[in-house]
């Protein structure tokens, strides 16, 4: 691809706006696209295209260097979608051969794709730590069946969490464009699957619960969100996310982070394994956490202390579970 050459303030407002610098014509004295020329482009851009396009569309498009304007959409109120892009480009949706059925998106299906796909669009590093769960186990299970509480593993993650969370206040932060937002509370949300799809219920406030009161609320929240029973209110807010795949076997994977956070911790199973201490292998509890986080605004350096300080808690888990 052709070097274009731009003003680098000109390349950031071209950035922001999603133009194509291609698509620019240059007014420089050397030929070079100026702060000016971009926001001609962006205004004439505005003018032609007065039709709604999902967010989609817009972006095949601008990768297809596709016209919206000479566009027809073919959605309510003449809207733009993916279906009408690609027509556009001369590359129709998929013809089905015979066998095959198609499935139209559910409304719940449609949002996490498109949260999927905005998602991707993210620089992301995974970091996975190697956690000694032998004593929270062996100490969750006697608490269980000495008092009426019904702690899960889940339950002790999301107060380790929590905790951690006070120390490592950087992955409290959203990516704002040319700025960071710093988020002052501890809201975590909690991916739960569905028939189709995931619901992401948030704990507010989670590191000011105590324990009874945050396994009694996070249990409440699952059962509603299984239910489908959430609320609006209920969904929104978090400022960061646990999603545990442990349930299912899954021993490390890379959880999609749930914008606008800035970082999500996957939790895996629990399996038998060896460790080596004292020069003596002993059989112990294992799990694996693994952290994906945004690689604008944290670092791998940030991830791995963050880690570290979650599975502290939960190596040491009299503090979790007896306050």
């Amino acid at each position: 691809m052709a070097w274009i050459k731009a003003t680098p303030y000109a390349r950031k407002i071209a950035k922001q706006h999603h133009i194509d610098l291609a698509a620019v014509t240059p007014g420089g004295k050397d030929g070079e696209i100026r702060e000016r020329d971009v926001l001609d482009a962006l205004e004439g851009h505005k003018k032609k295209r007065e039709t709604p396009v999902t967010p989609l569309a817009q972006r095949i498009a601008e990768s297809l260097r596709i016209d919206l304007s000479q566009v027809k959409g073919t959605g309510p109120g003449g809207k733009i979608g993916k279906a009408d892009v690609l027509a556009a480009a001369g590359k129709p949706d998929y013809n089905l051969k015979p066998g095959e059925l198609r499935e139209s998106l559910s409304p719940m299906r449609r949002a996490i794709a498109e949260q999927m796909t905005a998602s991707g669009q993210v620089p992301v590093v995974t970091v996975t730590t190697k956690v000694d769960v032998t004593t929270l186990v062996e100490m969750r299970e006697q608490y269980n069946a000495e008092h009426k509480a019904h702690y899960t593993v889940n339950d002790l993650v999301i107060c380790a969490v929590a905790k951690a969370l006070t120390r490592h206040r950087r992955f409290l932060s959203s990516f704002a464009g040319d700025s960071i937002i710093y988020k002052s509370d501890i809201n975590i949300g909690i991916a739960v699957s569905v028939d189709d799809g995931i619901l992401v219920p948030v704990l507010k406030e989670a590191d000011i619960l105590g324990m009874d009161e945050l396994s009694e609320k996070a249990h409440e929240l699952i059962r509603r969100a299984r239910e489908k029973k959430l609320s609006v209110s209920e969904c929104e807010g978090s400022t960061f996310t646990i999603s545990n795949l442990g349930m299912y076997g899954v021993e490390a994977f890379t959880p999609m982070i749930f914008l606008p956070n800035s970082a999500i911790l996957g939790i895996c199973s629990i399996y038998d394994g060896v460790t080596v201490r004292e020069k003596v292998v002993e059989a112990r509890k294992l799990m694996h956490i693994c952290l994906t986080f945004d690689h604008r605004i944290l670092d791998g350096a940030q991830a791995a202390a963050f880690n570290l300080s979650v599975k502290e808690y939960l190596e040491h888990p009299e503090g979790l579970i007896y306050g």
